[in-house]
């Protein structure tokens, strides 16, 4: 049989950390793993949406432990407040899911510390959020951070010199490179915990092709994604991101998407990762350049 959200083992005990699970995916991954028992932190931008999301699992879930913390990850300012209170408050975290992101907006946009919007939110925001979390999950036995990438990685390789659009823009391209980040990321910092001997695993995982408002600047994919067999609900599109953050068998540097074709819906497999997300010497120049981008330093 397939494997489906009944195959989550017990979270009970367990900490987790969705960002961007005020809807779609997020969302779909908080009360999955919020139904196993988990506490579950949803890490939002907007407040109401955020509460929106809190009651809506908790209608569904009575008993689900679920609480709603403002996270802006286009703002260092609040990751930082953030990974601050919770530190506060728990001493341990068991998962961090790092979901959230913005695709292809239509003109250049800026976040309020001077980044491309895409790179600046779904790569050097959860970069900081990750390197700011970090010493509390690596004292949390056999944690995970999951990593949310997308098929959209394999579009080109990494240009150092475009990374914040300093010589031209394109929606597509900027929403690319910060998910050929993601999973740079995700591998280098794999390779740090290995080299550390420590038993937080990095991984990835893909939605396939999936219905949610992501596709909100791009008519052409939601007209696609409307059509049958193109596209699955959140619900489905949440499996690989369950999978990999919850399965006895995933190993760090593991990369999950759906194993239907090309990769577009079904339940969960291993995903393909390109050459450029492969290439060791751009995870660690990435690394670098976002430790000084950010001014967080990780402690691996």
């Amino acid at each position: 049989m397939p494997w489906s959200v009944h195959d989550i083992p017990e979270q009970t005990g367990r900490i987790a950390i969705v960002t961007g699970a005020n809807s779609g995916i997020g969302l779909e991954t908080a009360r999955a793993l919020a139904r196993k028992g988990a506490q579950v932190v949803l890490a939002c931008r907007n407040e109401a949406k955020g509460e929106a999301a809190r009651a809506d699992i908790m209608r569904g879930v009575p008993q689900a432990q679920v609480e709603f913390q403002l996270l802006d990850l286009s703002s260092l300012e609040s990751i930082k407040t953030f990974a601050e209170g919770f530190a506060a408050v728990h001493q341990r975290l068991d998962l961090l899911i790092n979901n959230a992101g913005i695709m292809m907006l239509p003109s250049l946009r800026r976040t309020v510390d001077g980044f491309e919007q895409q790179f600046g939110t779904n790569h050097l925001g959860h970069f900081a959020l990750t390197g700011r979390l970090l010493s509390t999950l690596l004292q949390t036995a056999n944690s995970r951070i999951v990593t949310v990438s997308s098929i959209v990685h394999r579009s080109g390789p990494l240009h150092f010199d475009n990374l914040g659009a300093e010589k031209s823009y394109s929606p597509t391209r900027a929403y690319g490179y910060s998910k050929l980040a993601n999973l740079l990321f995700m591998r280098e910092l794999h390779r740090r915990c290995r080299q550390a001997s420590s038993s937080t695993l990095s991984v990835a995982a893909h939605p396939g092709s999936t219905r949610t408002n992501l596709q909100q600047y791009k008519p052409s994919f939601r007209w696609m994604m409307s059509l049958p067999f193109t596209a699955q609900e959140p619900p489905a599109g949440t499996l690989p991101t369950l999978y990999a953050a919850t399965a006895q068998d995933v190993a760090g540097g593991d990369y999950y998407g759906p194993q239907g074709l090309f990769e577009l819906t079904g339940p969960p497999a291993k995903a393909y990762m390109s050459k450029h997300a492969k290439n060791d010497e751009s995870a660690k120049k990435l690394w670098e350049l976002s430790e000084q981008l950010t001014g967080v330093t990780c402690v691996i």
